[in-house]
């Protein structure tokens, strides 16, 4: 099976449960397991919270969520045109957090890097970030 999908929506929270939901009507037609379907969908709205929060704030703009079906495995992609990330090593590590007086824990890289297979970040400040993840949807053995 080989198939790709793309959505631009607007980057406001009441999207985040959105993207959850699109990213799991879409895999459905691999047949996953419930708890591939869970790790891809948690990560996927991690990748959609920070751009959210923290790509663009209050003044709002757009995310691109991409999701293509190879076989047994599926490509992410969650797109922000938002103000980047001046450094990707740092944002990645676990607590670390931009935005320190709020209740953000600074787990989100760390949450898709634990769900997915891979996890990738594209960033420059003042030009946005691309999240890229990959997942097999055969649930492998403990």
């Amino acid at each position: 099976m080989h198939n790709h999908m793309e959505l631009t929506f607007s980057a406001v929270a009441q999207n985040e449960a959105f993207a959850r939901m699109v990213i799991s009507a879409f895999l459905m037609q691999a047949n996953p397991t419930l708890t591939v379907i869970s790790e891809v969908r948690t990560a996927v709205s991690e990748a959609v919270t920070n751009a959210v929060v923290h790509a663009y704030g209050a003044q709002g703009g757009n995310i691109v969520l991409r999701a293509t079906l190879s076989g047994s495995r599926v490509d992410v992609e969650v797109e922000d045109f938002g103000c980047g990330i001046a450094d990707i090593d740092q944002a990645m590590q676990p607590f670390y957090t931009s935005q320190p007086d709020t209740e953000r824990t600074g787990m989100g890289f760390v949450l898709m890097q634990s769900f997915m297979d891979t996890l990738s970040v594209h960033s420059a400040a003042g030009n946005g970030t691309i999240v890229k993840m990959s997942k097999s949807l055969e649930e492998q053995p403990s």
